[in-house]
């Protein structure tokens, strides 16, 4: 197991700056408004010839544990228990504030080794708040500013003593392919991200999964600002869930940029995953802004499986199944027949369907078919229904054959194929869903002119 490094400080002195420098990308929200970070995110790292696992975390904070403040405080001491070192980052411009003595106090009981970190060291104005760092307790302060990435040789070599440095491959060794096939989309975990609108329960379902407090929960709309991931284990199968913020409409985001910062964390959790759970409050379900949810899945070319949160509180069970179905395909027919799982978050009632349903899309999603097999498939659609006239001539479709997978992509030969009514594209979709078992996941069609590409001359 890699060495665990927890970055430990009060609000707003850089933390997630430091971990984004660490990590190697932008992974966390960063923002100059104080308690953006609310939930601990992980993530391999390196500094040099060292690498390990650090924790991201939100500002430590003493105020009442059922406060959000004091929920977020208990999240960054799971993470001080789960490390096996920790970086104290205090903000040396503004010096040594009693919050940071809070801080300091706190780790001294953990009994973790702490590297002090002085951050904002970019210039003289942080001299004096350096010199105060050494009260604290922890010995000499590195001195960085991981804006600017200054001060990375001393922190390397103050972590050195804890971390053995790692052997890297000689030059001249090759770098992994950077495309991968399907093999080994089959062999790594799925990427599973759970997708809704604010305060459907999307942190409370990522809690339940996992088996424990992962991330923030609570009445107040909007806790999760940044998404969060965490490798899962369920049913034989390995996933990276990911828990993400609440997707809210344009209007309401426009302008105020952390939450848009929010949103755009959102849309990158979704780009990054193989399937996407779209997560309903059963009593509102399939409201306007779950149908656009849905519909961006959808074109992004995801899995999908939608789950109906607090089914406890629905009285007439049977029923609501069947009037949710029926809504699903009618308002949303490009995901026609996608899994459909009622849950309750708070009881663990349905839990045990999740993971099926995810299979089923996820296998739909990476099915390949053979050409023969989808030749005799529109050899029967074109019997049932021909395609229409356009201009008085008829659109002939003479062929078809999948070019890829993750989602399915299906190439049709023939003349006039741009002209296709979307109702006709409608009907060989929905012919392949039933035919091949390719629901809950998007279809792509790509229109070729011209003959058969494989018929002999």
């Amino acid at each position: 197991m890699s060495f665990t490094l927890a970055i430990i400080g009060r609000p707003n002195v850089g933390k997630s700056t430091l971990f984004n420098k660490l990590v190697g990308r932008k992974l966390a929200l960063t923002h100059d408004t104080p308690g953006v970070t609310r939930d601990r995110r992980e993530a391999d790292a390196s500094l040099g010839a060292l690498a390990f696992r650090v924790i991201d975390t939100a500002g430590f904070e003493d105020e009442a544990p059922e406060t959000l403040a004091g929920r977020m405080t208990a999240q960054s001491q799971a993470a001080i228990a789960d490390a096996d070192a920790t970086l104290f980052v205090i903000d040396a411009k503004a010096g040594v504030t009693t919050g940071d003595e809070a801080v300091a106090q706190a780790l001294r009981k953990s009994g973790k080794p702490v590297i002090l970190v002085a951050n904002k060291c970019e210039s003289h104005a942080s001299d004096d708040g350096y010199n105060e760092a050494y009260a604290l307790g922890f010995g000499e302060p590195v001195a960085v500013s991981a804006e600017h990435t200054l001060g990375f040789g001393a922190l390397e070599e103050a972590l050195s003593q804890y971390i053995a440095p790692t052997l890297y491959p000689e030059d001249g060794e090759e770098d992994a392919p950077d495309e991968e096939t399907d093999d080994e989309a089959l062999a790594r975990p799925i990427r599973l991200a759970i997708v809704g609108r604010p305060n459907v329960g999307k942190s409370s379902l990522f809690n339940r999964l996992l088996g424990e407090e992962r991330t923030l929960t609570g009445p107040e709309a909007g806790i999760t600002r940044d998404a969060i991931a965490a490798a899962w284990h369920a049913d034989g199968r390995d996933f990276v869930l990911h828990d993400t913020a609440g997707l809210r409409r344009k209007a309401r985001t426009a302008g105020h940029t952390l939450e848009e910062m929010s949103v755009a964390s959102t849309l990158d959790a979704i780009r990054f995953a193989d399937c996407v759970i779209v997560l309903l409050d059963a009593t509102q379900a399939f409201e306007k802004q779950d149908l656009t949810i849905a519909d961006l899945i959808e074109r992004e070319g995801r899995a999908v499986v939608f789950v109906a949160n607090k089914w406890d509180l629905i009285e007439n069970r049977a029923g609501a199944v069947g009037d949710l179905r029926d809504r699903l395909d009618h308002s949303l027919p490009q995901l026609t027949g996608a899994p459909l799982v009622g849950i309750s978050a708070l009881t663990g009632e349905g839990l045990d369907r999740i993971v099926p349903a995810v299979i089923e899309s996820y296998t739909a999603w990476t099915k390949r078919i053979s050409t023969s097999a989808l030749n005799r498939f529109l050899e029967k659609a074109l019997e049932r229904h021909a395609p229409p006239a356009i201009s008085g001539r008829r659109v002939r479709i003479r062929y078809m054959t999948q070019v890829k997978a993750r989602p399915p992509t299906f190439a049709l030969f023939g003349n006039q194929l741009k002209s296709l009514p979307e109702d006709y594209i409608r009907y060989l979709t929905n012919g392949l869903r039933e035919g091949f078992g390719l629901k809950g996941t998007a279809l792509r069609f790509l229109m070729r002119g011209g003959k058969n590409p494989y018929a002999e001359d």
